[in-house]
């Protein structure tokens, strides 16, 4: 398990989808999370399968937010062309964290 960390304040567990199959996957079929999961090499995400609305963060090659949405249930983002990774988490938590696009974020 890894940490999320911005400046020097962690924000959130961190799950890393590494894989192929973790990264299609996401968080669907999941009851509930607490924390957040890391897409490498994600452009764009979808909520089909999902119990709950996601925060998504894309993120570009220095890890910092570029841009921030809410994804009801069933839907599918559009691909961010800058975006080298996306940030899930259950959506109201990046407002409890007060992220924003220009944010840099470290993985720990």
């Amino acid at each position: 398990m890894s940490w999320l960390v911005r400046d020097t304040e962690v924000l959130a567990t961190l799950e890393v989808a590494s894989k192929f199959v973790s990264r299609a996957r996401g968080l669907a079929w999941r009851e509930d999370f607490d924390g957040a999961l890391l897409l490498p090499n994600t452009k764009s995400v979808h909520s089909f399968g999902m119990k709950f609305p996601l925060d998504v963060a894309w993120l570009d090659e220095d890890n910092m937010v570029i841009r921030i949405s809410s994804l009801p249930v069933r839907r599918v983002t559009r691909a961010v062309r800058k975006s080298r990774h996306v940030l899930e988490a259950r959506a109201g938590v990046f407002r409890e964290w007060d992220l924003s696009v220009g944010d840099r974020l470290e993985v720990k």
